[in-house]
């Protein structure tokens, strides 16, 4: 118990909990960013977040497929497959007494590769530049899964 007492108190645990916030918030401002997009182009998923048009035909005209939403609500989609897996691994990669050089290199790499990975979604920018963030960020996270496994098997 001790132990695991001193691992949360460690400043690789401190530099996680930095690091998982700084992509959780970015995580949840996407699902700002959707609905801002939704309510300015007037683009609704369901017929039921129309009910301030008064008639039942205008209603239905408001549920609709429109381009840019559906990027934005795709890249918060994107955030959701990729930053969930980073902050479990990401903690028990924490867990595993890493150095804390690598730590804040695997940390850092994969933050800032989701903010890249999201400003070159929202923009539009050719491939492979997307492709490329969303990879380094997977490598940080399989990096991570590395030694949480290793270490599980060497004790």
């Amino acid at each position: 118990m001790v132990e695991i007492v001193h691992m949360i108190d460690s400043e690789v645990f401190l530099a996680f909990s930095t690091y998982a916030t700084i992509v959780i918030l970015k995580m949840m401002l996407m699902s700002l960013v959707t609905s801002y997009y939704r309510l300015t182009k007037q683009v609704f998923a369901n017929i039921e977040d129309t009910t301030l048009v008064k008639s039942t035909e205008d209603r239905k005209k408001l549920v609709r497929f429109d381009p840019d939403v559906e990027r934005v609500r795709r890249c918060h989609q994107n955030d959701l497959e990729n930053i969930v897996p980073f902050v479990v691994i990401g903690l028990l990669y924490s867990l595993t007494g890493p150095d804390l050089s690598s730590a804040l290199l695997h940390f850092r790499v994969f933050v800032g590769s989701r903010f890249i990975h999201t400003v070159t979604y929202l923009m539009a920018l050719p491939q492979p530049s997307r492709g490329l963030f969303f990879g380094v960020g997977l490598c940080a996270t399989m990096s991570m899964a590395y030694r949480v496994l290793t270490t599980a098997l060497f004790l």
